[in-house]
């Protein structure tokens, strides 16, 4: 596989008040602004979101795009994997998502079963999202597999968000492993986002893959491309917020990065309340009405 040299790229907000992150614009997010950033060479972040009131502290961030994604079942719905989540559980948290925000691009992943029989359920499924949720757009997993759901969905004029590399709702068949190894393999990869934008995807995320199989996947493709656990050179990353804020608890992946100990700061705020109340500390006469 040829090597390229690393894009170059622009540091994000800076004097650009378009950038989609540290800029000045209120609107909507849109597809279009993605396609945009891309043209600029201008990296951004997303992030998961399940609920109103963690989607308005990312949206008041500044993170630009969020994806109520199926990670829910793992990391909210206390499932062992994302196949148990279904259509109905993804439609409620997605609208949670959508009115706690005013400007991130919401994303809602078509959830296991809600799209493999074929384009005619993968189209009912995403006007679901989009008229009952309020979604921008749906993310699909699959490249060439799944190009006739993709094709017809984004002629109904939904955009769509292909997922390659490790897609976790093919764990039983995949397992957790690195994606994208190998020349053949590699050039499989490159064909499925290749596939994926021609059918019309505004972006692709690639999951567990090399970072060189990455960086040339964001070299070969004119759409976005979002890595988690793809190295440093695709356009965006993605990260799932329990992870980012160490929240999960146990061990997790590799490729997260832990900016705060959310859980232990929560344990230790728990237990404070507690033996305030067992003392008789709480509440105290300012909380106390007469």
């Amino acid at each position: 596989m040829t090597q390229l040299p690393a894009a170059q790229t622009t540091p994000a907000g800076g004097d650009n008040p378009k950038a989609l992150y540290g800029g000045a614009g209120t609107r909507r997010v849109t597809v279009r602004d993605l396609a945009l950033a891309k043209e600029r060479g201008e990296r951004w972040p997303m992030l998961t979101a399940y609920d109103a009131m963690t989607a308005s502290v990312f949206d008041e961030a500044g993170i630009p795009v969020l994806l109520v994604g199926d990670s829910m079942g793992n990391c909210h719905l206390g499932f062992d994997s994302t196949v148990p989540v279904t259509m109905d559980h993804m439609t409620m948290l997605a609208a949670a998502v959508v009115r706690g925000t005013s400007r991130a691009l919401i994303v809602g992943d078509l959830t296991f079963g809600s799209y493999q029989e074929g384009p005619v359920q993968a189209l009912r499924s995403a006007t679901r999202l989009v008229k009952e949720a309020g979604v921008g757009a749906v993310k699909l997993e699959g490249g060439e597999r799944s190009l006739p759901q993709t094709e017809t969905i984004v002629q109904a004029g939904i955009p769509v968000m292909a997922h390659l590399g490790l897609t976790p709702q093919s764990v039983n068949t995949l397992g957790h492993r690195v994606q994208g190894r190998g020349e053949e393999a590699a050039q499989q990869l490159i064909r499925d986002a290749k596939a994926a934008q021609n059918a019309g995807a505004f972006a692709v995320v690639l999951e567990l893959v090399p970072a060189e199989v990455a960086a040339e996947v964001t070299r070969s493709l004119h759409i976005p491309v979002i890595g988690i656990g793809a190295g440093p050179d695709t356009d965006a990353q993605v990260l799932v917020w329990t992870d980012m804020v160490g929240l999960t608890g146990g061990k997790v992946p590799r490729f997260t990065k832990q900016y705060m100990n959310l859980r232990q700061a929560l344990g230790d705020a728990a237990r404070a309340y507690a033996e305030e109340v067992v003392g008789g500390a709480f509440p105290a006469e300012e909380h106390t009405f007469h």
